[in-house]
């Protein structure tokens, strides 16, 4: 009986190790002046919907001021969350402070583009398409942004006013209200649309 109750132990438990490995996983960015809707939003909706989702400062894990004063303390800096990649999606929160962080760091640029190379999926809200053009990812796909930034985007890429817009592995958004809906659309294209409208009526949308 104590070696049938062991075994039964020992597989449920490779099982579970199993599940953790299957599931799909997300990087969410935050630097300073970050906007924290965007950036709590997209978090909270992503793990409702099964990713793991993991929360990483630009400049580090200390706490990180957000743009309306809303203190953020990451999970990791963004160093130590890429050592526990590759993620299936990297989301930037928008933001104005925090999307020029974004845009002028050289490692983050390269993280972009080797997720780009790799099919994975790359997605931005607000001001923080504006990040994936400094860094030259998605050129020539349709974009959207904060209302008055797309005159910084349409020399390198398609335009539209859609709340969210899906080109390929590249997911972009309009801002703080539309965050709801990116987050979603998120879940759809990583778990399924299934689950994407699980979660849309949980959160009574």
């Amino acid at each position: 009986m104590y070696r049938l109750s062991l075994r039964k132990l020992i597989v449920g438990f490779s099982r579970f190790n199993y599940t953790k490995m299957s599931t799909k996983s997300a990087l969410v960015l935050v630097a300073e002046g970050s906007e924290e809707m965007e950036c709590i939003i997209s978090v909270d909706v992503l793990r409702r919907g099964g990713v793991n989702v993991t929360l990483a400062g630009l400049e580090g894990n200390r706490p990180t001021k957000c743009s309306r004063d809303v203190v953020v303390v990451p999970d990791k800096s963004m160093e130590e969350a890429i050592k526990g990649g590759p993620y299936d999606a990297i989301v930037l929160p928008g933001g104005m402070g925090g999307s020029k962080s974004f845009a002028a760091s050289s490692t983050l640029g390269k993280i972009l583009k080797e997720q780009e190379e790799c099919g994975k999926i790359v997605a931005a809200i607000c001001a923080a398409p504006t990040a994936l053009k400094a860094h030259g990812i998605g050129l020539g796909k349709c974009v959207t942004c904060y209302p008055g930034l797309e005159k910084e985007l349409l020399d390198c890429y398609k335009f539209s006013e859609d709340k969210v817009v899906v080109d390929g592995n590249i997911i972009t958004s309009r801002g703080p209200g539309t965050a709801f809906d990116f987050g979603l659309a998120l879940v759809e294209k990583l778990v399924g649309k299934d689950k994407s409208s699980s979660v849309k009526k949980e959160l009574l949308l």
